[in-house]
């Protein structure tokens, strides 16, 4: 239950931070109101995940795969580009979740 919660709690943090960026600096208002519809969803699945999940696994979890699937969102859809350091870097990313869930798995 606990990472199915995660990932719903992932998921709107990178709905949120896509929305974000077409939000235009908040100027734009429903991509706004869906920046913090999608912040508030997230946060809330998080609180929850952390009621069954160790909040060092859970929060790296979720900030690791957040920032790998919104570099990945960016690079393949928003003309991003996708030089060898960050390509490295998001995959330094995705090894340290990888790491921090095997250390947490108890």
């Amino acid at each position: 239950m606990g990472y199915g919660l995660l990932a719903a709690a992932i998921a709107a943090e990178v709905a949120g931070t896509t929305a974000m960026k077409f939000s235009e600096g908040f100027s734009k208002l429903w991509p706004s109101l869906g920046t913090v519809a999608a912040y508030l969803i997230a946060f809330a699945l998080l609180a929850q995940t952390l009621k069954v999940m160790q909040v060092g696994t859970a929060y790296a979890i979720w900030a690791g795969a957040g920032t790998a699937v919104v570099a990945a969102i960016g690079i393949l859809f928003l003309g991003e580009t996708a030089g060898p350091a960050k390509l490295a870097g998001i995959l330094c990313v995705i090894l340290g979740v990888v790491l921090l869930n095997l250390g947490g798995a108890h």
